[in-house]
């Protein structure tokens, strides 16, 4: 395949400020991952906010859900947390038709840095990653940058399962190689991932291992745009 695509590699809340033309900001572990289940048991936009405390005043004044972490734990007051299979657990009938307020302590604060330079800013993860290559290669005009910026820990540490996915979502816009069976091994003999595996802590819980690391699961993006002054995600199927 060959592209004319550049694509710009950054990492953490510094090189999502950096990005041009269509950012994505990937978060595998795991709050695009979650932000992708939540749209697909019918919530109807997200509202990506980087204040707790905004968070829980939007929440309770709008009716929305509160739902995010900090430090990978539920904030207290909030109804859920940042994991997918408690997210599936909660089930579509509480997610139907709503709107979630959400915060998280990397890839919310990637898409919210990138906002203001970006041409576009879209949510990326593993689960939502062909899709995301469909959506950008159909653009017209096509795009000549797209920067994928990895979170990791959201403040000094680009994990291997967010550079996993970049790696794949490179692969998918340009036919750069990619070997799925080694960003796997890669990201799992991380200590990050191992806090998961080990299950030592409930708000990690193993079970989010199995879903993040699933690949192209859904075939709609989460594309993130101003409304009303707020950054807010809604789901986007390309036809």
């Amino acid at each position: 395949m060959e592209s004319n695509l550049h694509i710009l590699r950054k990492s953490l809340p510094t090189g999502a400020s950096e990005a041009e033309g269509i950012a994505v900001i990937i978060d595998v572990l795991r709050a695009f991952t979650s932000a992708a289940f939540m749209m697909y048991l019918g919530v109807e936009k997200i509202v990506l906010l980087t204040d707790p405390e905004e968070v829980l005043t939007i929440a309770r004044e709008q009716g929305f859900i509160a739902a995010g972490e900090v430090g990978g734990r539920k904030v207290e007051g909030f109804d859920l947390g940042n994991s997918p299979s408690q997210i599936l657990s909660a089930g579509r009938s509480f997610f139907e038709g709503r709107t979630v307020a959400f915060r998280s302590t990397a890839g919310v604060i990637g898409a919210v840095a990138a906002w203001e330079n970006a041409e576009k800013v879209i949510l990326g993860s593993y689960v939502t990653a062909s899709a995301i290559s469909r959506f950008i290669l159909r653009q017209p005009p096509p795009p000549s940058i797209v920067t994928l910026v990895t979170m990791g820990n959201g403040v000094d540490i680009s994990t291997p399962d967010d550079e996993g996915c970049r790696d794949y979502l490179e692969h998918l816009l340009t036919g750069k190689p990619y070997d799925h069976l080694q960003a796997i091994d890669n990201a799992f003999k991380h200590e990050f991932t191992q806090i998961y595996l080990h299950g030592e802590r409930e708000h990690f819980p193993p079970l989010d291992i199995t879903y993040c690391f699933q690949r192209d699961l859904f075939d709609f993006v989460l594309i993130a745009a101003e409304e009303e002054g707020y950054l807010v995600a809604r789901k986007f199927v390309d036809p």
